[in-house]
């Protein structure tokens, strides 16, 4: 990467206030009253005019209104009005809040895959994603799309296990978001390299899940390719 590229990737990442995964970070839902860490949650906050909105970059200014991250607890926090209850004021809540959640995030993702991508530690394509696995500098994130084939990520997952990688699997976003992100048809294999994007895209791939089914998504979530013992 050119030290020009390095520089536009390090400003657009600080200017989009990146949030690593840290488990320390915790709130508590108002629909159960459990205390979560941050990347099991998403926060909401009420606009001015009282309707309730999704903060999924957790920057809105007002009080915020945390939430589990799932499509049931937002639709029983919208049914229960616990919004106003939380808020200790008079706002509405949409019964489409869920679905806006859902699309905030996977517009905040795709967001960060064209970063990743302008920056350079995106690769595309089963060979290049393969080389990347067996090369010396391995990737943080294997991306796949939910409704691609599974042979070739099987393929990928085995050659993982084989050079004995710790490597996270996303499988949150179908084919045709990760093309309209990375401005290409048919996307099914990406990675992407160690750093906060990775962290982010990771963070973010985990509260999706809450709004993908399982029948949905044969893999839902960000989860691990283990390394060998």
């Amino acid at each position: 990467m050119t030290a020009a590229a390095h520089k536009m990737a390090k400003d657009e990442h600080a200017a989009r206030t990146p949030r690593a995964r840290d488990e320390s970070r915790e709130r508590r839902d108002i629909v159960s009253g459990e205390i979560f860490p941050e990347h099991r949650l998403i926060r909401f906050v009420a606009a001015p005019d009282g309707q309730v909105v999704p903060d999924v970059a957790a920057k809105l200014p007002g009080r915020g209104l945390w939430v589990e991250a799932s499509r049931a607890a937002v639709a029983k926090a919208v049914e229960k009005k616990l919004f106003s209850r939380a808020a200790k004021a008079q706002v509405s809540a949409d019964a489409n809040l869920a679905d806006r959640a859902e699309k905030a995030l996977v517009t905040r993702m795709l967001g960060d895959l064209g970063i990743a991508r302008r920056s350079g530690v995106l690769v595309l394509g089963f060979d290049n994603v393969l080389r990347q696995l067996e090369g010396p500098k391995p990737p943080k994130l294997l991306i796949e799309a939910f409704d691609g084939a599974s042979d070739g990520k099987r393929k990928l997952y085995a050659a993982a296990h084989r050079v004995g990688l710790d490597c996270v699997v996303l499988e949150t976003l179908t084919s045709a978001e990760l093309g309209l992100a990375l401005g290409r048809e048919n996307v099914i294999h990406a990675a992407v390299q160690r750093g906060g994007l990775a962290d982010r895209l990771m963070f973010d791939a985990e509260r999706l899940s809450g709004f993908r089914t399982r029948s949905e998504s044969p893999r839902a979530d960000a989860s691990k390719i283990e390394s060998k013992s």
